[in-house]
């Protein structure tokens, strides 16, 4: 059975480490104190870290591996997974050096001196940005038998700035280069929204799209950084690799309908992993036309997750 241990200044960080470690939430898991932790005397002398050992629910290990076997990324190899970590961290060096390396410092600072009371917030301005996303989709079902004439709503207009478009691409080049891998990108303009779609072709791809896509967000969130740095007007840029986003798209769909059924059939809720705001988007929708089955949002980023169950 999977487990870690994991030490820390109290026996909730320690928690928190080992969670994160193991991708999974509490309720998932069994906890173990070691050793408890000890305040350090006025912050200096004789402080001791809390130590921990989390273990993976034997039950939960068995649901995730089901659920994983559905919808794991095409490639998995180790040195693939390697690569990729090494690039986002490249990356990531070029787009604070690009950005503003003043800006990024001073970033820094700020976040030690207001580490505990910016923790606290984040967690209430998170919670309340899902329930509003939650509250949105269920007023969305509400709504769906009612005859409305009312107008539709424009989808939002980005704008397309040739120097930003320009320098988006140069960055994503350099990423590359640095990585050692030959891409071919393919440049799109959604006519709708303004949006400008980056598509990536060649060989072994999936080393920029990472487990569920994580290194595939961490690239697009980097270039978008790039893209509006001296934009005076908000450029959206979107990165697909080999249309991995629309796989993705139909593989959680399907992941829903098949654990919608499974509710349906045993009348036991069923928790999926943790997944970010859009990937928990796409479980709503998948079933929000089901008469039998409801769907909510559980726990706190970056362990918050979607909990299917029978309608009451």
């Amino acid at each position: 059975m999977a487990f870690v241990e994991k030490t820390g200044k109290t026996v909730d960080e320690a928690v928190a480490e080992a969670l994160k470690a193991l991708n999974i939430t509490a309720d998932q898991a069994e906890i173990e104190v070691l050793e408890e932790g000890k305040k350090a005397f006025f912050g200096i002398f004789g402080g001791k870290d809390a130590k921990v050992r989390v273990t993976v629910k034997e039950a939960v290990a068995k649901e995730e591996a089901e659920a994983q076997e559905e919808a794991a990324p095409e490639k998995t190899l180790s040195e693939a997974t390697a690569d990729a970590v090494k690039a986002v961290k490249e990356a990531t060096n070029i787009a604070v050096n690009t950005v503003s390396k003043n800006i990024a410092k001073k970033a820094d600072e700020l976040k030690e001196q207001a580490a505990d009371a910016a923790e606290e917030l984040g967690k209430k301005a998170v919670a309340a940005k899902e329930q509003a996303v939650d509250s949105a989709i269920s007023t969305l079902e509400s709504m769906k038998s009612e005859k409305s004439e009312r107008p539709v709503r424009e989808p939002r207009k980005y704008a397309v700035n040739d120097e930003s478009v320009n320098a988006a691409k140069e960055f994503l080049q350099k990423v590359f280069n640095a990585m050692k891998i030959d891409v071919v990108m393919e440049k799109f303009i959604n006519k709708n929204d303004g949006s400008v779609i980056f598509k990536l072709h060649g060989d072994d791809m999936g080393i920029l799209i990472g487990k569920h896509g994580q290194t595939l967000d961490s690239l697009q969130y980097l270039t978008n950084l790039v893209a509006n740095k001296n934009s005076s007007e908000r450029v959206r840029v979107i990165i697909d690799v080999e249309d991995y986003r629309d796989r993705r798209i139909e593989t959680l769909t399907r992941l829903a309908n098949r654990l919608a059924d499974k509710v349906k059939r045993t009348g036991e809720r069923v928790a999926l992993e943790p997944m970010n705001p859009h990937e928990r988007k796409i479980i709503h929708m998948a079933l929000q036309g089901d008469r039998r089955v409801t769907t909510l949002s559980e726990g706190d980023d970056p362990y918050r997750h979607v909990v299917i169950e029978l309608k009451k």
